[in-house]
């Protein structure tokens, strides 16, 4: 579930280990070059923690943001 802190859309998503949690950031990776909208994201062993914010926007949350967490979201279905 996404949540809306600091001017942010944030999620910690958690994986059977690294290689899984690996391959969703590449598929994010490429979802977000296709929307030219780029997270800023961690991640340790078997979990990946993503920040949206719009820095064009003064640090807020827009719609490209919740576009890209809607998108992000489809990855997992």
């Amino acid at each position: 579930m996404w949540k809306e802190e600091d001017n942010k859309l944030m999620q910690t998503f958690e994986f059977s280990d690294f290689v899984a949690a690996f391959g969703f950031m590449t598929k994010v990776a490429l979802v977000a070059e296709k929307m030219n909208h780029h997270p800023n994201w961690s991640n340790v062993y078997n979990q990946v923690t993503i920040e949206l914010t719009s820095h064009d926007k003064g640090n807020t949350v827009t719609d490209r943001d919740r576009k890209l967490a809607a998108a992000i979201d489809k990855l997992l279905k």
